[in-house]
């Protein structure tokens, strides 16, 4: 199971990487992150830098 940091202005996620469902763009530079059988996380940065963090692992 690997986690990524996904920092966020309200606190910082620590979030399973296998349980990222989806991506979508938000206001102030900042990303959805979809959640499998949750709801969605608003991180900090673009979806280009959530996406290649999250690959990164």
């Amino acid at each position: 199971m690997k986690f990524v940091l996904l920092k966020s202005r309200g606190g910082n996620y620590m979030v399973v990487t296998e349980n990222i469902a989806w991506l979508r763009a938000a206001e102030h530079g900042q990303t959805n992150v979809g959640i499998v059988g949750g709801s969605p996380l608003v991180v900090d940065g673009n979806i280009d830098e959530i996406a290649a963090t999250v690959l990164a692992g």
